[in-house]
């Protein structure tokens, strides 16, 4: 079973501004990088299950309902009376978002570490859920205890960060219980205050048995093995915004080194540059999915095709 930790939230997504420039209505979109992350290994098929805590207002209901029709396991879900995390979304003429966040007192930010953890061979975790206390200590203690393969996407967004110095020494404290490291280009270079790809080879140095690389139009790349840096190009697709695509292809990566039987840090480096050059074609292509999408609406494993 593979168990994706951390925020669900609702992302309120602009419609086309007016003609006299007014901005246009604002869309709700369901959303929260750990739970499009759950919703992806669903929809491909792999065995997941969703730990967080989930409001029990109308936004919290659409966003359990969701999971269940993507075949994500709700059993380990914590509800409360608190309100859904909201994002406000801006969209660049790139189809790139931006964020405004409003998580005051949400549901998300409650979380308690269960006092048994669900069984689990893989655990993924990242995004606001590891920055926004009290439920940051909190999804801390489920990776430092969990006896699992442990897949981190920390998918910075600095508007929350106070105090960036002490998030990256946060950061750092987590790469020895970190076995798969993915994350952006560009969070990468804000986290290591470098080049991201001599970020990569450095954190692959410190810890994790590899680290993915998410590059926009460049394609994917991955720090494996003795440091060798394998890269694959971007697929072609007709973006309509980037909402979701990291988040897609990590729920991809998952999916398919489960199917692969890859359960451990062992295994990672097993992993050949043939193999992982098909697992970063896999994701790729069903992040090409989504972005062809308006919001995060990651495809169905019938839409992709069977791993091979």
């Amino acid at each position: 079973m593979i168990v994706v930790a951390g925020e669900a939230l609702v992302d309120l997504v602009p419609a086309k501004s007016t003609l006299d420039g007014e901005p246009g209505a604002l869309l709700p979109r369901l959303g929260g990088g750990p739970y499009n992350v759950a919703v992806t290994v669903g929809r491909l098929g792999a065995p997941v299950s969703f730990l967080s805590r989930i409001s029990a207002d109308d936004f919290g209901e659409a966003l359990v309902n969701r999971l269940k029709l993507s075949n994500v396991d709700t059993g380990h879900l914590q509800r409360g009376p608190e309100p859904t995390t909201l994002a406000v979304t801006s969209l660049g003429p790139d189809g790139g978002a931006r964020y405004t966040f409003y998580a005051e007192g949400t549901a998300d930010r409650l979380f308690q570490a269960p006092d048994e953890l669900p069984e689990m061979t893989m655990l993924s975790l990242g995004t606001l859920s590891l920055v926004l206390e009290p439920g940051a200590s909190a999804y801390e203690q489920v990776m430092r205890r969990a006896d699992a393969l442990t897949v981190l996407d920390p998918n910075v967004r600095p508007v929350l960060i106070d105090d960036p110095g002490a998030y990256r020494a946060r950061f750092a404290s987590w790469l020895p219980d970190v076995d798969l490291l993915k994350l952006s280009e560009e969070d990468a270079e804000w986290i290591a205050e470098k080049d991201a790809v001599e970020a990569a080879k450095e954190w692959h140095r410190r810890g994790p048995a590899a680290v993915v690389l998410t590059r926009g139009s460049k394609g994917l790349a991955v720090v494996a093995g003795s440091g060798e840096l394998i890269e694959v190009p971007a697929t072609r697709a007709q973006v309509v915004d980037t909402i979701g695509a990291g988040d897609t292809v990590h729920g991809a990566l998952l999916s398919w080194l489960y199917t692969k039987g890859v359960r451990s840090a062992e295994h990672l480096r097993d992993l050949d540059k043939n193999a992982w050059s098909a697992a970063l074609e896999y994701a790729g292509k069903a992040a090409a999915i989504t972005v062809s999408r308006a919001g995060a609406e990651p495809p169905f494993g019938a839409e992709l095709g069977p791993i091979l």
